[in-house]
């Protein structure tokens, strides 16, 4: 790879890692599934099982309660391996209030995500996206 193409997949692995918390808090759902390969496993930060396969990642975001949040994505680092394959890990700071309200009803959490990825014809996508928390922030 020429430095320009590991800058390139560096800036278009960022702009997906944020896009991912956009459509997140947008509910989009379906646009957050395309963002995985095919196969592509999804870690929610809180722990759980992976959730495997695209329409598997769908069903899980959609069947959550729904809320509002905001997600804001720091402190990306890419690291990419060849010019089909990347790492990357972000830091994630959140907050989520029930639907239609603007209060957050929960502590901040703060943690991140460990991302493997994989350039498709579709551009990089996301083959394992494993959350982890670090803290809750509670301002009571």
């Amino acid at each position: 790879m020429t430095p320009l193409d590991r800058m390139l997949a560096e800036h278009e692995i960022s702009r997906l890692t944020t896009r991912f918390a956009l459509l997140n808090d947008a509910g989009d759902w379906d646009a957050v599934a395309a963002m995985f390969t095919q196969d592509g496993r999804f870690i929610r930060p809180a722990g759980g099982d992976a959730v495997v396969g695209r329409e598997a990642i769908r069903a899980s975001f959609a069947s959550r309660p729904a809320r509002k949040s905001c997600h804001l994505i720091t402190n990306i680092v890419v690291d990419v391996i060849s010019a089909d394959e990347a790492i990357s890990r972000c830091t994630l700071l959140l907050y989520a209030a029930p639907a239609g309200e603007n209060t957050a009803a929960s502590p901040a959490l703060i943690g991140g995500f460990h991302d493997k990825l994989l350039r498709t014809p579709d551009g990089w996508r996301f083959a394992e996206r494993a959350g982890f928390l670090d803290l809750k922030v509670d301002f009571s």
